[in-house]
């Protein structure tokens, strides 16, 4: 059973978030259209489809895992690293919560986060390109997994970051990128083999192609590589965000 500490933190940074709906709700929404009208449209024109789907329906999976990553990272992100600039961590660490519990406060708020934003983003994207999923359960499932793996990767950076910029590096250098490089807008079928060469070791390309493969039942690398990686992925930052937060690295002043 949920305790009421947990609980009251959940609320807490979910009012957070809340707070906010035109950074959290707003943007995704705009961001997803002009990504359709410059990219579904204007490239869909010339390519029509891929791997035998519309290519409008291609990039959805891509563009949905994108949104719910980079906001599951900036929730648990921005929370921490303000709480260390004021100095409330150190009230919730000699809090009676256990640092499981602190830990699967932020998390899960910031899964709820990206699931929300991610929601929208696909609620936008079917308004273009229709609302059919091919295996909604794992497709739900490989969302989840990615949005607990970022968020707890927002935690760690948050509580080693010393500034704002240090902050923003993650996703500015490597979630992005990683993730446009992951064939969010390509079948790596398309490209050149030194390029696929490359797309082979990105590990941002099997969370995509897993998440494109529940939703549309296509996928170009097999769906189990993509579902075993974020397992791993997850799991690994969740123990190294929970060891971070017991150790008081950088938090104890």
């Amino acid at each position: 059973m949920i305790s009421l500490g947990l609980w009251t933190l959940l609320q807490k940074e979910v009012r957070r978030f809340l707070r906010v709906p035109g950074q959290t709700l707003l943007s995704p929404v705009i961001t997803t259209a002009l990504y359709f009208i410059v990219f579904g449209y204007s490239l869909g024109g010339r390519l029509r489809e891929v791997e035998g789907v519309p290519y409008a329906r291609f990039i959805v999976p891509g563009l949905v895992t994108l949104g719910v990553v980079t906001n599951a990272y900036l929730n648990t992100a921005s929370s921490m690293f303000v709480m260390k600039l004021q100095g409330t961590i150190t009230d919730l660490l000699v809090s009676p919560l256990s640092y499981g519990e602190i830990l699967a406060g932020f998390v899960v708020a910031a899964v709820l986060r990206g699931l929300l934003v991610g929601g929208v983003m696909w609620g936008v994207a079917g308004v273009f390109s229709g609302f059919d999923v091919a295996h909604p359960l794992l497709a739900l499932a490989l969302v989840v997994l990615a949005a607990v793996a970022f968020s707890a990767l927002g935690l760690m950076t948050a509580i080693w970051a010393s500034s704002f910029e240090q902050v923003n590096f993650f996703p500015t250098f490597f979630i992005t990128p990683l993730t446009f490089l992951g064939g969010v807008f390509y079948s790596i079928e398309m490209l050149p083999a030194p390029f696929r060469a490359f797309t082979h070791v990105n590990p941002v390309f099997y969370m995509v192609d897993g998440v494109r493969f529940g939703m549309l039942g296509i996928s170009d690398a097999p769906p189990a590589a993509g579902a075993a990686l974020l397992v791993v992925l997850a799991s690994g930052a969740i123990a190294a965000a929970y060891a971070m937060l017991r150790s008081g690295y950088k938090l104890r002043g």
